[in-house]
């Protein structure tokens, strides 16, 4: 029997429709099965009664129906062939160009699907221009087709995942009925963690700024950690909106343009991108990918041949960091571990803040959600909308006062963080009236400023030519 805490209690009050009860017994379900955090929550929801019972066997169920998993491939596509009927069901699917054929095609590992088997129909790219490459999930329907040539299963239609209509008013509301430590509390369990396991709010609050790429276009950061400290976690499971490359070669091509088949690269499809283990990270030209990355980092924009392009995709690296004895990284210059590609002054300093994942803590039991909170894809939704919400990037400008002469870089930088913390702590914010001037330098203010203040240490010591003090910037007397 568990019990709920007041915490648990408002959530449930506040966000009725929206929260749900997570505890290992209900996702038990879900043992052996490869979903990400935002289709389970959905699932949970979906089958449980006000009561916060989930009918297991009807979930079971449904999945059993509508969503593959590994080891029902070789019937599903039998009877796929067999029977020549549409099949709709929920999955991922990941989308590549056949340059030679000049056709789409797709792949679903969970049903054995490789990609010289799917062939996504031309029709449906145009209402849907993610599919043009990627990961995406959705609702699939799928068909086998005899041509003459050849034969294949055919992606005919496509609908994206999109379960909630997002009220974003509501979510404001709700907001108002939190103290700013419960809805620091309230984040992190809609991140899958537990509050109580951290050490302190300040603590809280740094792991809470993972979540600043997810809700603020174009902020660039970096994150380097030891290992089992949930960044990968984060990053893959949490939204369907970012794009997470764990290792291997990147080409300029798939992450900008590639100018052979005409087709933008995921940059331009995702509301953020992560380098996982970006010490295993290997670019195809080092000069070419620099190049481009220094425009998009700078500008949001890149120029491959005669294609000028632009995206709002957040940027972070995430990488491993060794560290001594005191628990500190063994090198002062944070930088020294990553790939040489990296190593260049002027593209650092287009990264807007650093996380310093070794102050947070590695991944326990008591770190473990066991309580009410938001449904992940629900949450999610809510960051990706808030992206588009430009009055709080007007109220941290009204809000800061700047030094006429302070480096442009570290300005825009520190604005972007501060707007990042003001949309996840206070949402419900309409102007600068509606905001405590001590709360708002605390959370949104003093945070940016240290993630800035590192990339600029970090700066001095590749280069001393840059300074290492940030502009004495201040919250506005009014």
């Amino acid at each position: 029997m568990i019990e709920h805490t007041d915490l648990d209690m408002k959530i449930k009050q506040v966000f009725p429709q929206e929260s749900l009860l997570k505890i290992k017994e209900n996702y038990s379900v879900f043992e052996g099965k490869n979903l990400p955090s935002f289709i389970k929550d959905w699932l949970i929801k979906k089958f449980t009664d006000e009561d916060d019972k989930v009918d297991k066997e009807a979930l079971l169920e449904f999945m059993e129906k509508h969503i593959p998993q590994k080891g029902t491939e070789k019937k599903f596509k039998g009877s796929l062939m067999y029977d020549r009927k549409p099949v709709k069901i929920l999955s991922r699917v990941i989308i590549e160009p056949d340059i030679k054929k000049g056709i789409f095609r797709f792949s679903i590992p969970e049903l054995g699907i490789n990609f010289y088997e799917g062939k996504v129909i031309e029709f449906i790219l145009d209402k849907n221009p993610e599919l043009k490459g990627g990961e995406v999930w959705g609702i699939l329907t799928l068909q086998y087709i005899e041509e003459n040539t050849e034969n294949f299963i055919a992606l005919t239609d496509y609908k994206p995942f999109k379960p909630y209509e997002i009220d974003l008013e509501y979510y404001k509301e709700g907001r108002k009925n939190f103290t700013i430590e419960e809805w620091i509390d309230l984040l992190i369990r809609s991140m899958e963690y537990n509050p109580n396991g951290f050490d302190s709010l300040e603590q809280k609050l740094l792991f809470i700024s993972r979540l600043l790429v997810f809700v603020e276009p174009r902020v660039n950061m970096i994150e380097l950690a030891p290992k089992s400290t949930g960044k990968s976690y984060i990053f893959n499971n949490l939204s369907k909106y970012g794009w997470c490359v764990s290792g291997g070669r990147v080409t300029r091509a798939k992450m900008f343009y590639d100018m052979k088949i005409n087709t933008p690269g995921f940059i331009t499809r995702y509301d953020f991108v992560a380098f996982d283990e970006v010490q295993t990270i290997e670019f195809s030209n080092d000069e070419e990918m620099k190049a481009a990355l220094k425009s998009y980092l700078e500008m949001g924009k890149f120029t491959i041949g005669n294609y000028s392009g632009q995206s709002n995709a957040s940027f972070i690296l995430l990488g491993n960091i060794r560290l001594g004895r005191d628990k500190t990284p063994l090198n002062k210059n944070y930088f020294s571990e990553l790939p040489e590609a990296f190593h260049e002054s002027a593209l650092f300093d287009r990264f807007h803040g650093f996380i310093e994942g070794w102050r947070l803590l590695r991944i326990r039991e008591d770190l473990k959600i066991r309580g009410y909170a938001l449904n992940v894809e629900y949450f999610t939704e809510i960051l990706h909308n808030l992206r588009d919400c430009s009055e709080y990037a007007t109220i941290t400008e009204e809000l800061l006062e700047i030094p006429n002469k302070a480096d442009t870089r570290d300005t825009n930088a520190i604005k972007r963080l501060t707007t990042g913390y003001l949309k996840l702590l206070f949402p419900h914010v309409k102007s600068f009236d509606d905001i405590d001037r001590n709360e708002f330098e605390i959370f949104c203010l003093k945070p940016a400023l240290e993630k800035r203040a590192i990339i600029r240490k970090q700066l001095h010591l590749m280069d001393p030519e840059y300074k290492e003090e940030l502009p004495d910037i201040k919250i506005r007397k009014i």
